[in-house]
């Protein structure tokens, strides 16, 4: 059996600060988190992935039991980089508290709520014997906050294959937005990436005749992306919305008209759409607009994620329970914010997301209080049990 302290949240949380697992560095998360999994029993699998034109990435699966019920606890080590380590109050990876607050890089995303499911996890099988009417698997990625190729969509490829596939899963991703508890996402919005180009011809700007505009065609093109709404939401998602984030006409010189124009845009979507129907409507739109006034123009789209929703059920009322039971409130159920590994878990079983509150997630001095880290370990913990009872049958 593991010792106390490797059940303390706490003390899990600072020893994988302590880590400096920016992605895609492994930087000693990982091997932690197996020492102290595999010391309470846990079979531990070190699952390496690569690929073209995309750094090597290590994950960690581990998992005790082989019967059904199998639950998963799915989770990230790898942080984004501090920035300005000088502008922090405590150094990034120090994993220091003051005044009730553990400091560090990942203390919210998704450290802490690593530290939070690991300490519940060890906690509950420490008092069922080491063992559950089930299985219990953690599986920890290195790749959330990069490329998501080598992560977590790989190693559930190979969990299917190796027999591990999980009958629902729990992200610990931190999901609240005010306190602990506020927030369960039972689901996420799609995102679509887009780039358009408008071709014209280059001319000096006092013989237009000469030249070919490609501004006026971008400028009638995202008008009528922007034109119409998209949807107008439904019972558990928020409209849909495009934004513009770049217009680029790599052009100096005020005189010169460009050659092209490029902008890029990204739409968060609902589940009225899929990424296919909204290339095909974008693309309309933009021969549309463009292709009355002689513009050239290509469009491209980036590899993309469709929205998802665990519909209400058994699993997403567990884990109200368990909030109301410990948190003494009662959760928001919610699909907003952004994409996150549940993405690629959806496909293979039930997933629902709780965890921290996300206030300072990738911010400077980000922070967790010492007290949310219990809490939610005790939610976890009460969880797990509620889970065993309601799916192992008689």
């Amino acid at each position: 059996m593991t010792t106390q302290s490797s059940k303390d949240p706490l003390t899990l949380a600072q020893a994988l600060i302590r880590c400096p697992s920016v992605t895609p560095e492994e930087g000693g998360a990982l091997d932690y988190l197996q020492g102290v999994l595999s010391s309470a029993g846990f079979a531990c699998q070190r699952l390496p992935f690569s690929d073209k034109n995309t750094p090597d990435v290590d994950n960690l699966f581990a998992r005790i039991g082989t019967r059904s019920p199998h639950l998963c606890f799915a989770g990230h080590t790898d942080v984004v980089p501090a920035g300005d380590e000088a502008a922090w109050k405590h150094p990034p990876f120090a994993g220091e508290v003051e005044g009730g607050l553990l400091f560090g890089r990942g203390a919210v995303d998704m450290k802490g709520g690593i530290a939070s499911f690991a300490a519940a996890v060890l906690a509950w099988l420490g008092e069922h014997d080491g063992a559950a009417p089930g299985s219990i698997s953690l599986l920890i990625t290195g790749d959330e906050e990069g490329p998501t190729i080598n992560g977590t969509s790989k190693v559930l490829d190979w969990m299917e294959t190796a027999g591990h596939k999980p009958d629902h899963c729990l992200v610990g991703e931190p999901t609240c937005p005010d306190t602990l508890g506020d927030t369960i996402k039972i689901g996420r919005r799609g995102s679509l990436n887009g780039i358009l180009t408008v071709i014209g011809a280059a001319g000096h700007v006092a013989y237009p005749h000469l030249a070919k505009n490609p501004l006026p065609g971008m400028i009638a093109a995202l008008d009528a992306f922007l034109a119409e709404p998209l949807d107008e939401g439904n019972v558990h998602f928020a409209p849909s919305n495009l934004e513009v984030t770049t217009i680029e006409a790599a052009n100096k010189a005020v005189n010169v008209i460009p050659a092209a124009v490029s902008a890029g845009f990204n739409i968060r979507f609902n589940d009225e759409h899929s990424a296919e129907s909204l290339k095909d409507l974008l693309r309309g739109l933009a021969q549309d607009a463009l292709g009355g006034i002689g513009l050239d123009h290509d469009l491209t789209f980036s590899p993309s994620s469709d929205s998802f929703l665990t519909e209400p059920g058994p699993l997403i009322d567990l884990m109200v329970a368990s909030v109301q039971e410990v948190a003494g409130q009662t959760p928001e159920l919610s699909t907003s914010g952004g994409t996150s590994d549940a993405r690629f878990i959806k496909d293979y079983c039930p997933v629902i997301e709780f965890g921290h509150v996300n206030r300072t997630i990738h911010q400077t001095n980000e922070r967790v209080a010492v007290g949310d880290l219990e809490t939610l370990t005790l939610i976890y913990k009460d969880f797990i049990g509620r889970y065993f009872a309601a799916f192992s049958g008689p």
